[in-house]
């Protein structure tokens, strides 16, 4: 007979994190605001129309990407009526460097014609009625929303997922649930910026693979482990583990 095989052991759950305490929430906020009062978006737009247009581009695409071909479009086409006359192939040859862009252009065109029949070239003000547009999902309507009309909206990206998730600030299964989580424990006077406070810290801190905590404004509140130690600088022997 064979001999018996030893079962092969099961690697175990990660521990779940503890969330932030309603304190340690509003204190994260104030540092954030201490660091930065007035967070703005990196998206380039010079009315509501563009922003709801570069938005839409931004979907699997950088600001810094979607900036570059905005700038020559929305020199022609800065209103609906402007953008319908380019037609699908003239949006299509201005975002070329974009991903997706094929349907994007379409999306882009068919979003316009509906704002000029529906809205008379206006942007509507209401999520229902922004979502009803092509391409427009619920993170887009957000942004345009809290960007353009002041409102404190909160648009659940993957950085907002994952911060939701690590700090853990609003734990959540998907970015629906991690937006309704935010919007119950987030301070009421930080709910205007929170949006661009956790996608700037999560873009440019909190990295998806290696966060960077050394320089991070809240590494002792966040209760992600182990965090992420300063870099050695080329020539130095790191110091001895404790």
């Amino acid at each position: 007979m064979p001999a018996r095989q030893s079962p092969i052991p099961r690697k175990k759950a990660p521990a779940r994190r503890r969330k932030l305490s309603p304190d340690e929430i509003e204190e994260v906020f104030r540092r954030f605001q201490k660091a930065n009062p007035e967070p703005k978006g990196e998206l380039e737009y010079v009315n509501a129309f563009t922003l709801l247009v570069a938005v839409v581009l931004s979907a699997q695409a950088t600001d810094a990407g979607v900036n570059k071909a905005t700038r020559k479009l929305f020199a022609v086409a800065d209103t609906p009526e402007k953008m319908v006359s380019l037609g699908v192939s003239g949006i299509s040859g201005h975002i070329k460097t974009i991903g997706l862009y094929n349907a994007k252009a379409k999306n882009v065109f068919a979003l316009s014609q509906l704002l000029i029949e529906r809205h008379r070239g206006d942007v509507p003000r209401t999520r229902e009625e922004l979502q009803a547009l092509p391409g427009v999902g619920r993170k887009t309507a957000n942004v345009v929303l809290n960007i353009f009309f002041g409102e404190p909206t909160i648009a659940v990206d993957t950085h907002l997922f994952r911060l939701g998730n690590r700090i853990p600030i609003a734990p959540g299964k998907n970015p629906l649930d991690v937006e309704l989580a935010l919007a119950k424990v987030v301070p009421d006077w930080a709910l205007l910026h929170a949006h661009h406070w956790l996608i700037l810290h999560g873009r440019y801190v909190c990295k998806a693979r290696v966060p960077e905590c050394w320089r991070c404004l809240i590494n002792d509140i966040c209760r992600y482990e182990p965090k992420t130690p300063a870099p050695v600088p080329k020539g130095k022997i790191p110091p001895p583990r404790a």
